[in-house]
């Protein structure tokens, strides 16, 4: 699966140009939307906000799936 191409603008809003839909991006999920624009998968994105917001790993890998999950609903995976 690849991400769809989201245009990101410095208010962290994310605008599917295809669709004209816009979605307001956090600060961990601007920062899972672009580690998974860089082709990390989950395990590696887990270890990454993990160790950057200091959470534990099992806590950070269920809010991932559950952030896969809404992308997936939402049709932002091509």
């Amino acid at each position: 699966m690849q991400l769809k191409q989201l245009m990101i603008d410095e208010n962290n809003i994310a605008f599917d140009p295809s669709m004209g839909n816009s979605y307001q991006l956090g600060g961990s999920a601007k920062d899972i939307f672009e580690l998974i624009q860089d082709g990390k998968d989950k395990e590696e994105i887990s270890q990454i906000i993990s160790k950057k917001y200091n959470v534990s790993l099992e806590d950070v890998y269920i809010d991932i799936n559950d952030f896969f999950t809404k992308l997936k609903l939402y049709g932002l995976f091509q």
